[in-house]
């Protein structure tokens, strides 16, 4: 491991990120907000900060290797929303300590939208405006490292992206050079961003909402300008069914878009294994949720159906926003989502969860040593878009699984003894494990009820999910550090 590589990276990462902080101050003396006093000051620290990192290392020429990239994506989103938590520190609104600030910044980085804050509505613009920003810069970056960074390192089966799906997959690259790919998905990205605010903003949302939503609901990431959520405009059928197409469509691997873009098609996606497995969950999923709310006289039928696949898709997309207080459904409900969005959508997408492709492979695994049962000479290969996956694959696939539900057991267990309730534990932890956001008990609103304590665990939690768990605890292991 070279430190000096990793310092001129994240050298970069804090000049440029300072950036960020600009567009809030211009907010701020729009609105008159006073809180471009607090940005200034963050940004002055957080440029000298990653000047003094690239200085004095600017002029090495030596490249990345892949136990750099190992240091440099696991520390990404730490180091990143350590500093991205100065302006909520500063400022006197909202009032945050630093561990709050802290889970507030990573949490919106990572994109998983769970929220320790109480009184958005009356919030200053500028830091309104700068959570909907951290999510949209979190959500490039999720599917930047996703579709470029994890392949290459082969996390968890996203190896398998490198040769077997559609799209710019080639090899060990997206395109002969990062560069080109990370281009490429952000014009991608980009544009979804503009078309998903102009329809908010046509459909009756102010520009300033619409910018703010939109930044969200590409990023999958589901912060609001709202206590309500998405339920402040639940009476608006038009923006809650842009909500549905753009976090579809953002929850749908990017190479899918990439060659869509580039071959000018669109059947594609339907002969992709893992788009149909997703649409299909999606589907079933709609119409249980949606009978059992009209059956169970908690809504109308019109309601039913609108807040039903409206939560589906939300939870399922990871995105989390909320149309209604889905904690306050009858029954099963809410464990079904939250197992949705245990799942997530597809890999290379803004999703958080295991993803889609990863339960398809358990799944199709589980099927195939059934027929063994029955056949056991029989040679039952799995494949996936009429391509036999590798042993390999399917190994590491079942073991992120394995460590997944280790982590996820082990994590409740810990937030429990801090002092949480069974149910806060549990869905906590699944919920910022999976990057999803809401969850129930004492957090089904917000998570400044959660000790303090929890939420240092919780942050872990977020940044595991979000860096597909291994990239994380491969740090830990004494053969990483061994020369």
């Amino acid at each position: 491991m070279r430190l000096a590589v990793i310092a001129r990276v994240f050298g970069i990462l804090l000049t440029v990120f300072s950036l960020t902080l600009l567009p809030p101050i211009g907010v701020s003396l729009w609105y008159d907000d006073d809180t471009h006093v607090a940005f200034s000051i963050a940004f002055g620290i957080t440029l000298i900060t990653g000047l003094l990192m690239w200085l004095p290392v600017h002029d090495l020429k030596q490249d990345l290797r892949t136990r750099d990239g190992f240091v440099v994506t696991s520390l990404f989103w730490l180091i990143l929303g350590s500093f991205g938590a100065l302006p909520l520190i500063i400022s006197p609104a909202p009032d945050l300590n630093v561990v709050d600030s802290i889970f507030e910044s990573i949490s919106g980085l990572t994109t998983t939208g769970a929220t320790t804050i109480v009184g958005l509505d009356t919030l200053p613009p500028a830091i309104l405006y700068y959570r909907q920003q951290l999510q949209w810069f979190g959500g490039i970056g999720v599917i930047v490292i996703a579709l470029a960074i994890l392949p290459m390192l082969g996390i968890g089966g996203m190896q398998l992206y490198k040769a077997e799906m559609p799209g710019p997959v080639k090899d060990t690259k997206l395109t002969p050079r990062i560069a080109e790919t990370a281009r490429a998905l952000i014009v991608i990205y980009v544009a979804l961003t503009v078309l998903c605010g102009i329809g908010y903003w046509w459909a009756g949302m102010t520009a300033f909402d619409a910018v703010g939503h939109a930044f969200s609901t590409v990023a999958n990431g589901g912060f609001s300008t709202h206590d309500a959520s998405m339920g402040f405009y639940a009476n608006n059928n038009a923006i809650m069914a842009i909500a549905i197409i753009f976090m579809l469509t953002a929850a749908i691997n990017f190479g899918l878009h990439f060659y869509a873009l580039g071959n000018r098609t669109l059947k594609h996606y339907w002969k992709d294994s893992e788009f149909r497995f997703y649409v299909l969950v999606t589907f079933f999923s709609s119409i249980i949720i949606i009978g059992y709310l009209y059956t169970s006289g908690t809504f109308s039928m019109k309601d039913s159906f609108l807040h039903g696949i409206f939560q589906v898709v939300s939870i399922g997309t990871t995105a989390g926003f909320a149309s209604e207080s889905f904690a306050l459904w009858p029954a099963f409900l809410p464990y079904i989502l939250l197992l949705l969005g245990i799942m997530g959508a597809c890999a290379g997408s803004t999703s958080g969860g295991i993803k889609a492709v990863r339960v398809m492979l358990i799944v199709k695994s589980g099927l195939r040593e059934l027929s063994r049962l029955v056949h056991p000479n029989a040679v039952v290969p799995i494949k996936v878009n009429k391509k036999i996956v590798p042993t390999r694959v399917t190994d590491a696939v079942w073991g992120f699984f394995a460590i997944y539900i280790l982590s996820f057991f082990i994590l409740t267990i810990v937030v429990m003894a801090t002092g949480e309730n069974f149910v806060t534990s549990f869905s906590t932890v699944a919920s910022c494990l999976s990057n999803i956001g809401p969850a129930l008990g004492d957090a089904a609103s917000h998570y400044g009820e959660v000790n303090g304590v929890a939420k240092c665990f919780l942050i872990l939690a977020m940044l595991m999910g979000r860096l597909e768990i291994f990239t994380l605890l491969v740090l830990l292991t004494p053969a990483f550090w061994r020369h």
